[in-house]
Order: structure tokens, then sequence, then C-alpha cells
């Protein structure tokens, strides 16, 4: 049987697993203004969490500022509103960007929000080669499961390769996409096509840039996955195996890469947040804790434990630290650190682990055959066979041949009473009133200019990093600089329907 640390990366990408270094404790953060979120960043950072990964509200995931019509409502209500980089300053103040890793789950307009976090690395005096950290930057999943695209897919994928680029020539720690299956599985889809879609969209990026002229083992090593852990143990475990031996496999043998590192998959995984219930909310620690195990078991680099209140709102403080205690019980109390690959032999894991290989290798094929990830997403296959897969599991709850304990048995009928996170208005009030000083006080000639600049290099064929920090440096905002793009490359609207 293949070693850990040895191709294809079966039993982990690390010879000594867990015994040289935990998985990183990464606990995903974000509400409200910049400065509330910094506040639970340090709070988290003080009781053990070694990364820091920041939720945006909606507003910023859309590319607009706090105060456009069309954010009206939605200020902070899923993660921390950041418009300029006035905000990202204030986001991070206090803490040194060389000195810590960040996750940011942002994906249309990652590379306006990583030029925003460059700049800020830039100011504070460090070299961008030491800067490490990920953007998520999946835009190839948000047209399959999470919606939240603006651009129709070319223009897309080639801001996902501009950024791609620019990382591996300046910017050699960072990840420039977490490719992503968690939100694939959020929205219903089951284990094997989490993770076949996932991988078949990870392929898609690296015929991408390679065909930008990149060469592959400049830029796969810093490529990165994030994927969901769902409640089934034993099937999310062998879905971790099958990814790094095919993702191995694939970039050795049919993308020529030769560089090791190369073939390592790495990825962050979260427990999952649809799993989660609004009834007996205390019942999702024990979810939560067997997810987590899964996900260390399965040999994940990095890992987010949701907080037990999160089927009602945004975690408070007591249920985030809960959460990041979950992970940190299992790190120093159980055990499982001290062997890699604790269930590697077990004969019921291998038979899991080889089902989900062989089953992701059936949709590649049959990606082919409607002729590639774009033209599955552009004509709805893979959204459709996402939207099947829910409907089977919905069925099967309903028929309680699936049991969620606490919703579709042993409810006991009481209401939940448990402390809420919530926005307040005022918040939002003192958001827009710091974006209007940011645009009465900066030179407003100087970001003219530099949008000027963006809409032209945004018209050609230029990398689009250099052009946008530029603009983010003279204090444009998001929205405006969004809005360029907008002019220049349209909205996307899909031509498929259920």
């Amino acid at each position: 049987m293949d070693l850990p640390g040895e191709f294809p990366y079966l039993r982990g990408i690390h010879e000594t697993g867990y015994r040289g270094r935990l998985w990183t404790f990464r606990m995903f953060a974000g509400f409200g203004r910049p400065q509330e979120t910094n506040e639970r960043f340090r709070f988290l950072l003080d009781q053990g969490q070694t990364g820091l990964s920041v939720a945006f509200d909606m507003p910023t995931l859309y590319g607009y500022d706090t105060d456009d019509p069309r954010a009206f409502g939605e200020f902070g209500t899923c993660g921390v509103a950041v418009s300029s980089l006035a905000d990202m300053e204030t986001l991070f103040h206090g803490i040194r960007l060389d000195g810590i890793t960040t996750s940011m789950t942002i994906n249309a307009p990652a590379a306006i929000i990583w030029a925003m976090y460059l700049a800020l690395a830039e100011k504070q005096g460090a070299s961008l080669d030491k800067i490490g950290g990920t953007i998520q930057n999946d835009i190839l999943k948000e047209y399959m499961a999470q919606n939240e695209y603006i651009f129709p897919p070319q223009p897309s994928m080639r801001l996902v390769t501009d950024t791609v680029e620019f990382a591996a020539r300046h910017v050699p720690r960072w990840n420039p996409i977490s490719i992503s299956g968690y939100h694939i599985r959020e929205a219903g889809s089951n284990a094997v096509q989490e993770l076949a879609f996932t991988l078949a969209d990870g392929f898609e990026y690296v015929r991408h840039a390679q065909e930008r002229g990149l060469n592959v083992d400049d830029f796969a090593p810093r490529l990165s996955f994030f994927f969901n852990v769902h409640n089934n143990f034993f099937e999310e475990i062998g879905k971790f195996r099958a990814a790094r031996r095919i993702w191995a496999q694939e970039m050795r043998d049919t993308f020529g890469a030769t560089d090791s590192r190369s073939h390592k998959l790495r990825f962050h995984a979260q427990t999952s947040g649809q799993s989660l219930t609004a009834q007996q909310p205390d019942n999702n620690v024990v979810r939560v804790s067997l997810q987590a195990l899964a996900a260390v078991l399965g040999g994940c680099q990095s890992l987010h434990t949701n907080s037990k209140d999160e089927a009602w709102a945004l975690p408070s403080e007591e249920a985030a630290l809960q959460a990041l205690r979950t992970q940190q019980i299992i790190a120093h109390e159980t055990g499982v650190t001290d062997t890699v690959d604790p269930l590697g032999g077990s004969y019921f894991v291998e038979v899991m682990t080889n089902q989900m290989e062989e089953g992701s290798y059936d949709y590649f094929r049959r990606i082919e055959d409607v002729g590639g990830v774009v033209p599955a997403l552009e004509s709805g296959f893979l959204q459709r066979e996402i939207a099947e897969a829910a409907y089977i599991y919905q069925m099967e709850e309903d028929r309680k041949e699936r049991i969620t304990v606490g919703v579709n048995e042993y409810n006991t009928g009481e209401e939940a009473d448990i402390p809420l996170l919530r926005v307040d208005r005022e918040g939002e009030r003192l958001q827009i009133e710091g974006i209007n000083e940011v645009r009465r006080i900066r030179d407003n000639r100087d970001v003219a200019e530099k949008l000027r600049a963006l809409e032209s290099a945004a018209r050609g064929n230029e990398n689009l990093m250099p052009p946008l920090i530029e603009a983010v440096k003279s204090y444009a905002t998001l929205g405006e600089m969004m809005d360029v793009f907008r002019g220049v490359f349209g909205e996307y609207e899909p031509s498929w329907a259920f």
C-alpha cells in the first residue's frame, strides 16, 4: 500500500501527517463594520486561532458599495462590508499581514479585494513575496451553485487567470484560487458530485493558465481546494482521499506537471452549514464535532468549524469560541494526530475511496461529452445534476428514509432559546459616512485617471492586477472599479432554465 507523503498521496501529502504540524485553525468571521470584525479577529487569535478567514457581506460579494441603492438592507448581514482600501486598513488594524495567513471568501470581485489586501501589505512595509493566504476566486462554481457571478464566463476566467499569473510572478506564497466544492455541496449535490465537479473546475483553471503560456509547475503548487464535510463519516473521509489521488494522477499524466508540489492536493475543509438545524441547536455541536473529525482523518490542511447558532444568525462570540475549542480538543485530546491516515487499509474506507474515484471519472466523461466545463455550465447540465440530487435528498427526508435528529424525528416541539448576534442599522449609517469621507478627502482627479487606465486595460489584453492595485491605492471604491468592469464586460444572464 502507498505510504503517506508519496505519489499519488492517497494517504496524505506529508509523510509525518499532523505529527510535524497541525492543520490551521481558521475560523470564518465577518459581520457589520470592519471595526467590529477586527475585534472578532483579535478575540479568536487570542483564543488560539492560527489563521484568519474573512466573510464579506452580500453587497461586497456582488461588487457594490454600502451606499449603493442596490445594496439597501443587506449591510453586514452575512459578513463584513469592505468598500475601499480604508476599510481594509481598519479590518486588519494592528495585525501584520506578513505574520499571518488570511483566507478571503469572495469571487466575482476577488481581484479587487486581493488588490486592496496587497496594497495594505505594502503600506505596512511588507514584501509581497512574504505574504501568504488564499483568495477564493472560484468563479466556475458560482455559475454552478452559488450564483454570485456578475460577468460572463470568458471575462470572468480572464480575471481569474490574471490573478494566477500575478501570484506566480509576484506573490509566490499566495493561493490565487481556492477551488470550492463547499458551495456545490451546500447547493444540494451529493458527495460524488461535489468531488467530481470541484476537480473538473480545477482542471479547467489549469487549462486556462496553460493557454495563457504559464508553465504548469510555476502555478499549480499554489492552487488549493475547499471541501465540505457532511454527515456521512466514512464517505467524507473517502472523498478526501480520492481527491488527492485523482488530482495527483491527472496533474502528472494529463497536464505534464513534474514538480511533486504540483501533484499534491491541499485543501481547507468547513463543516456543513446545510446540515445545521434551527431545531435543537445544541445538537449541532455533535454534528460539527463528527464532521471536523472526518476532515482531520481525511487529512485537511486547514479547518473551519461552524457554530451551533448559524442556522439562526451570524455566530455569537460564545458559539464561535465553542466551535474553535472543538478543533482544539480533536487536535490535543483525542490522539488522532499521532498516526498518519489511521483509517488507511480499512476495507470499508478503501472501498468508499475507490467508489468516489470511479464516480468522479464517470462525471468527467459526461462533462467532456457536453463539451467541457464551461459548455456544461452554459447549458445548465451541472446545475440540473445538483438540483436532482437535492430533490432526492429532500424526498428521503420527507419519507424518513434519512433521519435528521430533532427535525423529522425526535422533535420535542420546544422553541430554541439562544442569544443571536444582530447587525444594527446605526452601523450601516456609520459605514456610509465613512465611504463619503473617503470620497471627500481623496484626490478625485487621481481616482478618475486610475479608473480610465483600468478601463483601457480591461478593453485590452494586459494583466489587470497592476492597474487594479493602482486604482485601489488612489482609494477608488469597490463599486467604482466593478462598474468599470460592468461597462466593459457586461453582466451575465443565463440562457438555460429548468
